[in-house]
């Protein structure tokens, strides 16, 4: 698609906004709301959320953990939902014929009479992308799913399948209290022109404003212009910016550093940062940039399914982890970070939150400060 400047002034938001969309973010799980004020954004506790559902397939993976659900898929979201978990994040894209559907991966392969085919996941309908994998009524046979990952085609084998689904489906089948983290999922190597991903963004909307009620919801993406178009577009939800953190370089320096993630999240009224976690143990000092700039932080990356490592953010301030391991980090969260009560007792306070001394390592300032000095080497950047 050819290069078009997106001018987000000249976006018009949606026609209506229904009633039941609220500006505060509530449910049983957070039972005093989110709220989106001139402030900044702000979580009420530190949240753990579950990587499209109870975490992503890694199939060439020799720990079954990483293969135990098909990942993106309504089973993969209630499993996700039975541990004390405040958010699922998935992929949502938008089918040719208009409807979004939860898929990470640009493109889906199969395999028919021995030759492997590839068919991008937005070229394809409804009823095209619902035949691959598992079929819903019994005794249909859908297409065979393979996955390509690092150049190599291998069967989508998990120990429970799930035929594939719609991001309404997610709404109306998925428990209500649990949180939705929307990913906006568009190809990196494409430059998208502003018409189609107003379409594309409009049209996730208008299932969101029908369907999510009281659920809480955020937005996030790596794609920048798309970010900044469903700020403009909506007010309801918090927006976020995902990026690298510098892990990787792209052509839009908006996405090559935690610095641009930050400059981009201020100028244009974004509520957080969603960054790969080994971007910020590199320049620990950024938290504290991205927290004085009134901004919410959330991390990504495989060394989120670490207890300690998910323990130190705690510390550093991080307000929550995306992770894979929902049940593992749970519960390490569960047993680390204890709501603050009255009275007398051993531990710290940090915030809203007190860190038992019984099950935890107290840290001083000194020690704190020495261990974000170690961090860079210990995970050899």
């Amino acid at each position: 698609m050819a290069l078009k400047a997106v001018h987000v002034t000249d976006v018009p938001s949606l026609d209506h906004v229904p009633e039941n969309a609220s500006l505060a973010l509530c449910s049983s799980r957070f039972p005093n709301g989110v709220e989106i004020a001139r402030s900044g954004f702000k979580m009420p506790k530190f949240v753990v959320i579950g990587h499209r559902g109870n975490g992503m397939n890694v199939l060439q993976s020799s720990d079954r953990r990483m293969r135990a659900i098909k990942e993106n898929t309504i089973m993969s979201f209630n499993a996700a939902s039975t541990f004390p978990l405040d958010f699922i994040e998935f992929d949502v894209q938008v089918t040719r014929d208009d409807c979004p559907v939860i898929f990470h991966d640009d493109f889906i392969f199969s395999e028919e009479n021995g030759a492997v085919t590839g068919r991008r996941i937005t070229e394809l309908s409804l009823s095209e992308f619902l035949s691959y994998g598992p079929q819903r009524e019994h005794g249909n046979e859908g297409k065979v799913l393979l996955r390509k990952k690092d150049g190599k085609i291998m069967p989508w084998d998990v120990e429970q399948d799930d035929s594939l689904c719609t991001l309404q489906e997610a709404f109306v089948k998925v428990e209500p209290a649990i949180g939705f983290n929307i990913e906006l999922k568009f190809d990196d190597h494409i430059v998208y022109e502003q018409d189609y991903l107003v379409h594309v963004l409009q049209t996730i909307l208008k299932v969101v404003f029908e369907y999510a009620k009281d659920r809480p919801i955020i937005f996030s993406t790596f794609q920048p212009d798309a970010a900044l178009l469903i700020r403009k577009l909506q007010s309801n939800y918090p927006v976020f910016f995902l990026t690298n953190g510098g892990c990787e370089i792209y052509e839009d320096v908006r996405r090559n550093s935690l610095e641009e993630a930050m400059k981009l999240s201020v100028e244009n009224g974004l509520e957080g940062i969603v960054s790969e976690i080994k971007g910020i143990f590199r320049d620990p000092s950024t938290v504290t940039k991205i927290k004085e700039s009134k901004l919410c932080l959330l991390s990504y990356g495989k060394l989120n399914n670490v207890p300690e490592a998910v323990y130190m953010q705690h510390l550093m301030g991080i307000d929550g982890v995306i992770v894979d391991l929902v049940k593992e980090i749970t519960e390490a969260v569960a047993d680390m970070i204890k709501p603050k009560k009255g009275g007398d007792g051993e531990g710290f306070t940090e915030g809203s939150v007190t860190v038992q001394g019984n099950s935890n390592p107290q840290f001083s300032q000194q020690d704190l400060s020495f261990l974000l000095k170690l961090i860079p080497q210990l995970i050899q950047i």
